[in-house]
């Protein structure tokens, strides 16, 4: 393939069209969409929450990209712990869809804890952002599961009524946006950084002067991980929630605690995020060139938030050998004769089942005086069957979606813990 006449400082469209569609992922709110670096193709999170690609090298990627030109730095991120190492790499190819660059930086992070594919349950490399926003007119379709890259030259804004536009702000290569909140009654003017990366609603950071504090009717949970580490804080509900013209009710907030966001809130006048829950709820179009964001309701726009009602979160932990029912083989029999020998022995082979490698889930979080702990859960359970109905036969997110149903539902789990299995009942309970 020839790249003569391509821009090196920026993605261009390779297609007379200068406009491409690409089928993504949405898994627990979070984009996924296939990126190729160096003529290597590997899964990312779309997230404008962040201002260069990083790569999670807790595979060895960067080997296999063969990465060049490099020098080590240390990255801040959310949560309570220090900078992580990482490897800045020049002139990389980046080719996403029909989109491509040619002198991309990315950054390269050497740290076994930072890594998606576990907390997602599928493989996910890294994150990418403000380089492709900024260089292309991006529409998220997540009413359809799809993202359509534009060159800004050739983009069209079509007629539309049921739209609400908004200008937006930047602070080192990541967009801001102006809503309103609703909490016990009055109305309060935000200013939220847009994290796609982010799978939770809304996070807001606590400023008893502004009258942002969360309602005596809230739980402390796990949030998340960042760069540096573990999230924890405070889930309740606001009021309401303003986009313009969009009015959100009951929407689940989060208020991380002051320590792990420290660096997020050194943001003159930033108030929290707006993340991947209410994102998915707008089909969205993000033109940075004229600093504006154009959204419209789609069909997740009337789902209730919830909440995770066990207090249980999962992470694919490697694989376990499971035994399965062999369907190529009815009567489950081999048998071999040797006539040779005088007791003419047989060696009968019972191939009705077969051994597999399936994925393990493990406990990894588990929330005080949830009904999973009460019922006698540990961290490092390894869930074999949920409700009778053994766990490979489901996704990670599908599991987790379990957890999240009505309160009342009774849940069944049975795990292995050190290798004795034990079977524990629980009740979802809402607790706002």
């Amino acid at each position: 393939m020839s790249y003569s006449g391509f821009s090196q400082d920026k993605f261009v469209i390779q297609n007379k069209k200068q406009s491409d569609k690409i089928k993504f992922k949405l898994i627990n709110n979070l984009v996924v969409i296939p990126v190729e670096i160096n003529g290597v193709t590997l899964s990312f999170i779309l997230d404008t929450g962040v201002s260069k690609p990083i790569i999670f090298n807790f595979l060895n990627v960067a080997d296999t990209l063969k990465i060049k030109d490099t020098e080590k730095i240390y990255l801040r991120g959310l949560g309570e712990g220090e900078s992580v190492e990482a490897l800045k790499s020049r002139n990389n190819i980046f080719k996403i869809g029909d989109a491509i660059k040619l002198n991309q930086d990315l950054y390269a992070v050497f740290n076994n804890k930072l890594n998606f594919a576990s907390k997602l349950g599928i493989p996910v490399h890294g994150i990418i952002g403000f380089d492709l926003f900024r260089d292309l007119i991006i529409e998220i379709n997540y009413s359809s599961g799809y993202l359509k890259l534009t060159v800004p030259e050739v983009f069209k804004y079509k007629s539309c009524k049921k739209c609400e536009r908004f200008n937006l702000e930047f602070y080192n290569g990541k967009p801001y946006i102006n809503a309103e909140v609703k909490i016990e009654e009055r109305k309060i003017p935000v200013k939220l950084l847009i994290d796609s990366g982010g799978s939770d609603a809304l996070w807001l950071f606590e400023n008893d002067s502004l009258g942002i504090k969360s309602s005596n009717n809230f739980f402390v949970d796990f949030l998340g991980h960042g760069l540096s580490g573990s999230v924890y804080g405070k889930r309740s509900k606001v009021n309401a929630f303003f986009l313009k013209s969009f009015t959100l009710k009951n929407a689940n907030v989060a208020f991380p605690d002051s320590t792990s966001v420290l660096f997020a809130k050194q943001i003159k006048n930033r108030n929290g995020s707006l993340s991947g829950n209410m994102l998915k709820r707008f089909d969205v179009v993000f033109d940075y060139q004229k600093a504006m964001v154009t959204l419209k309701k789609n069909r997740h726009f009337k789902e209730k938030f919830s909440h995770n009602k066990s207090g249980i979160e999962l992470e694919h932990d490697g694989v376990r050998l499971v035994k399965e029912v062999n369907k190529n083989n009815i009567t489950g029999k081999s048998i071999f004769e040797n006539n040779e020998m005088e007791n003419n022995n047989k060696i009968v082979i019972n191939t009705q089942y077969k051994i597999s490698l399936k994925p393990a889930y493990t406990i990894v979080e588990l929330r005080e005086d949830s009904p999973a702990k009460n019922a006698g859960l540990l961290i490092g359970d390894i869930i074999l069957s949920v409700n009778n109905k053994q766990v490979h036969q489901y996704s990670l997110q599908q599991i987790m979606e379990m957890f999240y149903d009505d309160a009342g539902k009774k849940i069944k789990l049975k795990v292995d813990r050190n290798g004795k299995i034990l079977t524990f009942y629980f009740q979802l309970q809402k607790l706002f």
